[in-house]
């Protein structure tokens, strides 16, 4: 059933890869990545889900919280997705997996020597509003 599934989608999207591998995963520019069969109720969502983002063309991102963005529309695609090919759409899975992605955030954000939340510049570097005060006041 699940081969079926699968079989199915590669003809829907024939500019996509759709390729055995250890873990659910998106690797730009089309190629899906899908775990091993499995009964797991949730297996063709997460599937939908990383088509959602080959569909979106996600391709990288600059910032963190682009990145955020992007497992959101892709949740959001495997939603209309979800529809068409008649597969539950699992709201508990898909708040579960957005917050993984705001806890690696929250860690990402969070200043090593002070604790506060930084903020991350154009260029991707975090930067501490207390600390890099403290520091380029030293500096001068």
């Amino acid at each position: 059933m699940l081969e079926d599934f699968i079989q199915e989608l590669r003809r829907d999207y024939p500019g996509v890869r759709f390729r055995l591998g250890k873990k659910f995963t998106f690797r730009p520019p089309r190629t899906v990545i899908y775990e091993p069969f499995s009964d797991d109720a949730s297996y063709k969502l997460l599937l939908l889900h990383e088509l959602g983002h080959a569909v979106l063309e996600h391709l990288n991102y600059q910032l963190d919280i682009e990145r955020i963005k992007m497992e959101r529309a892709a949740w959001e695609k495997a939603r209309e997705l979800a529809k068409v090919y008649e597969v539950k759409f699992d709201e508990d899975l898909v708040e579960d997996r957005m917050d993984s992605y705001r806890d690696w955030l929250h860690q990402r954000s969070m200043c090593a020597v002070c604790g506060l939340t930084r903020w991350q510049n154009t260029d991707g570097i975090y930067r501490c509003p207390v600390c890099d005060e403290i520091l380029s006041r030293q500096s001068d």
